[in-house]
């Protein structure tokens, strides 16, 4: 299972995940910051669980890429 997770209310806009993993986040049009698609949110975290290890490899170049380190993503 990959799990990864957001802090979106720290985050600057800059596209990266986006570019990087564009099944699992977009840009919101209401305020320019990234959205975790298919996320709940707890505490100011979103988070997704998914059993598509596909997506393990985009999220974690995505995470590397940011450049505020909000974005977590774990195999577990």
């Amino acid at each position: 299972m990959v799990v990864v997770t957001l802090q979106r209310n720290k985050c600057i806009g800059c596209n990266y995940c986006v570019e990087l993993a564009p099944q699992q986040f977009q840009m919101s049009k209401k305020d320019g910051k990234s959205v975790l698609l298919g996320s709940a949110e707890k505490k100011g975290f979103f988070t997704i669980k998914s059993f598509d290890d596909s997506i393990f490899e985009s999220c974690k170049q995505a995470q590397q890429a940011c450049p505020v380190k909000i974005i977590d993503t774990k195999q577990v």
